[in-house]
Order: structure tokens, then C-alpha cells, then sequence
């Protein structure tokens, strides 16, 4: 009984953790499959972010758990945010869940799985704020040419509406000598496309070295010979004129930045406890484009957060008209237990949730089309990831991050090869994806 299947939902840093249990399993003996009907062992490492995440959670738990009668799965572990946050309600109300795995407990995943044989449950959820374990295995689950490399754990930031906090513990740094020790094997492993990720990347090195190392550390990975590297989840305040001059001054490090501002309204901001304000913001966005005219700015936002006005959220629409951002994702605000924004006042209705979303992604979705159409007769670089049908390629260029972003159908005569870099001629446009053909 050695065959395990792991299936991990949510975001990149909890793919991380699906990696390193990945790569203790298979260097313990276990045998690592993709086909759950004949998997011993499956492991759903969870998301439980909010409510959709949740949901999409417990549904893959209850699709897995049919394995015990559909396959010849003998034993049911779940990882990962849902299971440090409902770990009792999952005991509970999920019977065919053998082991239920913490945040930070998922480095135990050998001894939790042969335990089993042992006991008929095991729960293990350890305190949050555990230090990184460096000398893990990993073993890496995205495609060949691509890469995460998560910098840090946790979080400070303590933003009203999110839990992350409580499941993840405080922000911990790696040391810079441990990323780029992992970053160096990734590099032999034929990677090329560094993601680096953390819940807030630029903090990092705030805790340990008491200043931020994001541009050092940029430098030092720029210096190897990654094609891409980019860089995910940097917030407004923290982004600064170093480093906006590292990344401008580096040819492999994407004109990319992920910018969550959640909202414009100061007034919305602050309920939000967020550390910025509408100004503080456009001022960022202007530094960048004034050192990087080409430069991609993504951001993401919340509406309907509790006791957003209409007047809050026209000022929202006028600033997304004003940023023009390049990339913008709209979330409705999900009303989460333990954390404060469920205790404010003024909790809005879904239906005028949604329909705020809506508004806003219709107004982006114009911005995108408009920006698609202008890079029509232009010339990029196109990282290939699969062939969709007989001589027509899908691939990103450098401003698409992968599985959020757009990407570019790639029109060839000739065989490209999955994981390689070709010029490409823009010849048409949708209102998140691009059409071309070779240069």
C-alpha cells in the first residue's frame, strides 16, 4: 500500500506545500500517482479562504472520499487552510476522513500517514507560528519550465476581512542563502519561469534582517540564468523606488506587478486596515510607470465590503477608470467567522454585491480590450505551454501570470516545442487574450 495521489486547490503558496509533502512521500518509498482510482493514499490539501474556497474544498473531499468504494483508496487525509481552520466540524461531519493535517503540520505527513496503521483517526494541528523547516525534499507539481519558490510564511498585515493570519501564523522569512540554494536546483531542473510568492513578498526580509531584502534578493536570482522571474503579491505601501529600480534595471525580471489595493475610498481603506490610502496608491502607480513605461500592473479588488456606500464604490469605478490598470480581478466580499469585518456594521446584500462586481468588471473589461487592441502589429515573446489543436499553440508572454492572466494563441506551420520561448506577431485580440503568428 504505496500509492498516493495528492490534489491540491486554492493558491500557489498552498501548491508549495503539496510539493514539499510530494517530495518527503516519494523519497520515503511511496509511489506518487495522478490517477485517483488507483491511489492507496489521496491527500486534498484545502483552501478556506472564503466561502467559495470552502465549498470547493468540502466537495473535493466528498468526491475523493467515493474512492473507498469506486477505487481502492484506504486512506482519506485532509491538509492544508480548511483543515487547521474546521478541523473539528471535519471530524465530525466527514466520517470518511482518516488524518486531518495543519498548516504546519504537513512536513509530518509520513509519520501522520503510517500512524494509521495504527490508530482510526488522527488530527494534528500544531501552533501556527512553527519555524520554516529547510532540509524538506520537494518535488515540483507545475510543468517543467515554470516554478514557485515561496520566500516567506504568514502574515502581519491584519486586514479586517481576512483569516489568513490565523491559519498561516506571523510573517517568517527564509533566509536569502536557503531561496537561492532552492532557486539553484530549480535552475538545473530546467526551470525557466522563477515565480516568487508569499502571502506579502514585499515584506520579505522585514522580520529577519530588520529591512526589506526583496530588491537584494532579486538582484541574486537576476544573476542566475532564469529566462523569467516574476513576482507576485506585492502590496502598495511596501513597493518602493528601490525596488521598482531593481526591476527596471533587470532584463529577466518581468515588468510585472501584482498589486492587490482591494479599494480606492480612504474611507473603505481604513475600515479595511489597510496601510494605505487612494493617493498613496496612484502615487505608486505613477513611480512605476515612470521607471517602467511598459510595465503591467495587476491588482485585485473587494466590493461590497461592510458599510461601502454607492458613493464609495462610484469613487472605486472613477479610480479603475483613472488607473487603467493592465490586469484587474473583482471579488465580492465573503463575510468570514474570526475575522473583524464580520463584526462591522452595515453588511451588504449579494444581489447588490454581485452586481457591483459586475459593474466593475465590465468597466475593465473595455480597459482590457482597449490595451489588447493597441498591441496589435507588436512583437513579444511567447513562453509555449501546450498545443490546443493542430497547429495552433497557447502560450503567456512575460505580462501574463499563469492561470490568472490572458494568453496568446499562437498560429505555426511549424512543431513548437512545450516549454520554449519564440517571437511572436500580434494579429488580433479579445478582451483578455491575444492572436498571433511566428515572427
Amino acid at each position: 500500500m504505496n500509492k498516493v495521489a495528492i490534489e491540491s486547490l486554492g493558491c500557489s503558496k498552498n501548491l508549495n506545500d503539496s510539493e514539499i509533502m510530494a517530495g518527503i512521500l516519494e523519497s520515503s518509498g511511496y509511489v506518487l500517482t495522478e490517477n485517483f482510482e488507483e491511489a492507496d493514499i489521496i491527500i486534498v490539501n484545502t483552501c478556506g479562504f472564503i466561502d467559495s474556497a470552502k465549498e470547493e474544498s468540502i466537495n473535493t473531499i466528498l468526491e475523493m472520499a467515493s474512492f473507498k468504494e469506486a477505487g481502492r483508496l484506504k486512506y482519506l487525509v485532509v491538509a492544508g487552510c480548511l483543515a487547521q481552520r474546521y478541523s473539528g466540524e471535519l471530524e465530525k461531519e466527514i466520517p470518511e476522513i482518516d488524518a486531518i493535517v495543519g498548516t504546519t503540520s504537513f512536513p509530518m505527513i509520513v509519520n501522520i500517514i503510517k500512524g494509521l496503521e495504527i490508530e482510526e483517526r488522527l488530527t494534528l494541528i500544531e501552533h501556527i507560528d512553527k519555524d520554516i523547516d529547510e532540509n524538506l525534499p520537494k518535488k515540483k507539481m507545475t510543468p517543467k519550465h515554470m516554478a514557485y519558490l515561496k520566500i516567506a510564511e504568514g502574515c502581519d498585515n491584519k486586514c479586517t476581512y481576512c483569516i489568513i493570519p490565523k491559519l498561516r501564523g506571523r510573517y517568517r522569512s527564509r533566509k536569502v542563502e536557503d531561496i537561492l540554494n532552492e532557486a539553484k536546483e530549480l535552475l538545473k531542473e530546467g526551470v525557466k519561469e522563477l515565480i516568487l510568492i508569499a502571502q506579502d513578498t514585499s515584506r520579505y526580509g522585514i522580520d529577519l534582517y530588520e529591512e526589506k531584502k526583496l530588491p537584494y534578493l532579486l538582484e541574486k536570482l537576476s544573476d542566475m540564468d532564469f529566462e523569467w522571474i516574476r513576482i507576485m503579491y506585492t502590496y502598495p505601501e511596501e513597493i518602493d523606488e528601490n525596488l521598482v529600480k531593481v526591476m527596471a534595471s533587470r532584463e529577466n525580471i518581468c515588468s510585472y506587478f501584482d498589486m492587490p489595493i482591494q479599494h480606492a475610498s480612504d474611507r473603505v481603506l481604513k475600515l479595511m486596515n489597510r496601510k494605505t490610502t487612494q493617493q498613496n496608491i496612484l502615487e505608486k502607480i505613477q513611480m512605476i510607470r515612470a521607471y517602467m513605461p511598459d510595465a503591467t500592473i495587476r491588482t485585485t479588488l473587494i466590493v461590497g465590503f461592510p458599510g461601502e456606500t454607492q458613493e464609495d464604490f462610484n469613487e472605486l469605478k472613477k479610480f479603475v477608470d483613472m488607473a487603467q490598470f493592465d490586469r484587474l480581478g473583482a471579488f465580492s466580499y465573503s463575510k468570514e467567522e474570526g475575522t473583524a469585518a464580520a463584526n462591522l456594521e452595515g453588511h451588504i446584500e449579494d444581489e447588490i454585491k454581485e452586481a457591483r462586481r459586475d459593474e466593475i468588471m465590465i468597466l475593465q473589461q473595455g480597459i482590457s480590450m482597449d490595451k489588447n487592441m493597441a498591441k496589435i502589429g507588436e512583437t513579444v515573446s511567447v513562453l509555449i505551454e501546450e498545443e490546443v489543436e493542430e497547429g495552433v499553440y497557447l502560450g503567456r508572454t512575460c505580462a501574463d501570470a499563469p492561470e490568472i492572466d490572458g494568453a496568446v494563441y499562437v498560429n505555426s506551420n511549424s512543431k513548437l516545442d512545450i516549454g520554449s520561448f519564440t517571437s511572436v506577431h500580434i494579429t488580433g485580440a479579445a478582451e483578455y487574450d491575444l492572436v498571433g503568428e511566428l515572427a
